[in-house]
C-alpha cells in the first residue's frame, strides 16, 4: 500500500455543524499581523444557516416517491430501466387549470402503452393545495 492510501479524509459536516475557514499559511487579515509557522492553525468560525419549509419538502419527497412507484407500474419496469419521463411538479403548479395540468401530464406520458388517466387524476389530486418550492431563505449569518 502506498502512503497516499493510508490518508484519512475529514468527516463530512453534520446538519448542526459549523463551517470553519482556514487562512493559507503566511496570509492574514489586515491589521492582524503575520502568521508564523509556530502559531496553531488559525480558524475563523462562520455560521451558515439556510431555512427550508421542511413540511413542504417532506410532502414533495413523498409525492416524488409515489410518482416513481406509479411510473414503474405504468411502464412495467424498474426505475433504472424506465424511459426518460419528466414530470416537473413546480411547472404543474404554475398552470392555472386542472385541464391544462392533465394535458401536460398526458404529453409527458405519450410513450406509455397503459391507460394513464387514473395516474393523472390521482396526481392532480395529490398536488392540489401544494405550493411551488421557492428558493430557501437565509436566516442570519
Amino acid at each position: 500500500m502506498s502512503a497516499a492510501s493510508t490518508e484519512t479524509s475529514a468527516p463530512l459536516p453534520t446538519a448542526g455543524s459549523r463551517v470553519f475557514f482556514q487562512a493559507a499559511p503566511g496570509v492574514g487579515c489586515v491589521g492582524s499581523g503575520s502568521i508564523t509557522g509556530d502559531d496553531p492553525v488559525q480558524k475563523k468560525q462562520g455560521k451558515v444557516t439556510v431555512k427550508y419549509d421542511r413540511k413542504e419538502l417532506r410532502k414533495r419527497l413523498v409525492l416524488e416517491e409515489w410518482i416513481i412507484e406509479q411510473l414503474s407500474e405504468l411502464y412495467d419496469c424498474e426505475e433504472e430501466e424506465m424511459p426518460e419521463v419528466e414530470i416537473d411538479i413546480d411547472d404543474l403548479l404554475e398552470v392555472n387549470s386542472d385541464d391544462e395540468r392533465a394535458s401536460k401530464l398526458q404529453e409527458s406520458l405519450i410513450d406509455c402503452y397503459k391507460p394513464t388517466e387514473d395516474f393523472v387524476r390521482e396526481l392532480l389530486g395529490r398536488i392540489r393545495g401544494m405550493r411551488k418550492l421557492s428558493a430557501p431563505t437565509k436566516k442570519g449569518l
